[in-house]
């Protein structure tokens, strides 16, 4: 079984040549459904309890989808043997439990963001990137820091400019500042959490209050947020903080990444409101507007996974390379704990 294994993991990746990426998600999907009913202990007493323990669908979208919740309690594992030691928690905030997504083989991971960092974004030194990631980078387990690490080290790698910062504001203007003075031919993304973005516009602005200035200073630059308030300062909705960010760096395109613990891969929204997602990932719509994921990437795990989180999905919005729908994120589900990754509200 470890073969096949392999083997899915070769072709979920492949999904973006193929000529029929639809087609080829469907059959993915169905396989990794009946391999992660037999291997992984949480979804098959999850499919009996809710009577569908000999469930045999047709289509992605009559599988059963995992509560989120699971990995706050349980080892939600498909793998056959041990890991490699490393673990993935949430951000949870203060009194609550953070989930844990138990990693088996992190070059399914490492594939699955560079790869869709790529799609979306180009080859490795297409762009300087900087991350502003205070608190994730002072705990242990942050995905999110997983990923900048390794695309900061690939695109220096290849030429480009990048680094880490926490609360040094001074030295991250300095940086941009100087890469636009030397006319760099990339552009730059600027990664960061919500709060702490905020935190680095507010700076800016009482640091260089002329708007022209900084227009200048961040005419090459693309915000890039990832949501995460954290419970510093007063709940804002995605729309609302895209335009406080947008008055102080001058407007800047402001993008965003969606991505949590539980999951392998991630979508991106370049300006306005839809996400877009890699060809393994899918997301669908429920009942009251709840949204539930398909990512194969997480063929160690469970690959079908239902969150809190409310959106849209749009079967007539395509482009930007995506394959699948595009979708919003508009809030969290009422009574759902809030997630220090994507603390927007309505």
């Amino acid at each position: 079984m470890t073969m096949i294994v392999e083997d899915f993991k070769n072709r979920i990746f492949s999904l973006d040549k193929s000529t029929s990426p639809q087609e080829g998600f469907k059959a993915l999907a169905l396989e990794a459904f009946e391999y992660q009913r037999e291997h992984c202990k949480v979804y098959r007493e999850f499919l009996d309890l809710i009577g569908k323990g000999d469930f045999h669908p047709s289509s992605p979208e009559e599988i059963p989808f995992l509560p989120i919740r699971f990995f706050k309690s349980r080892d939600v594992v498909s793998a056959p043997a041990p890991g490699n030691g490393i673990v993935f928690t949430s951000s949870a905030t203060t009194g609550m439990v953070p989930s844990h997504h138990i990693v088996h083989d992190i070059s399914v991971y490492e594939k699955s963001f560079t790869e869709g960092f790529r799609l979306f974004y180009g080859e490795s030194g297409s762009y300087n990137l900087l991350a502003l990631l205070p608190s994730y980078l002072e705990r242990k387990g942050s995905s999110l820091v997983y990923m900048a690490e390794k695309l900061i080290a690939e695109t220096k790698a290849n030429g480009a400019d990048g680094g880490f910062y926490l609360y040094n504001h001074d030295e991250l203007l300095s940086t941009l500042k100087r890469l636009q003075a030397e006319g760099s031919k990339r552009k730059t993304i600027l990664l960061g959490v919500s709060f702490a973005l905020l935190d680095f516009a507010s700076f800016v602005k009482e640091q260089i209050p002329d708007s022209g200035e900084r227009t200048k200073i961040f005419s090459d630059v693309i915000i890039m947020e990832t949501g995460g308030m954290k419970g510093r300062g007063q709940e804002l909705s995605r729309k609302e903080l895209h335009t406080r960010l947008g008055d102080a760096f001058c407007g800047s395109p402001i993008h965003s990444e969606y991505g949590m613990c539980e999951l392998f891969s991630q979508a991106y929204s370049f300006g306005t409101e839809w996400f877009f997602t890699p060809p393994w990932m899918k997301v669908l719509a429920r009942d009251f507007g709840g949204l539930n994921i398909i990512d194969l990437a997480n063929i160690d795990s469970c690959c079908f996974i239902e969150t809190e989180d409310q959106g849209r999905v749009f079967p007539a919005c395509d482009g930007k390379k995506s394959v699948h729908p595009a979708f919003t994120v508009d809030g969290r589900i009422k009574n759902s704990e809030l997630r220090g990754c994507n603390m927007l509200i309505d």
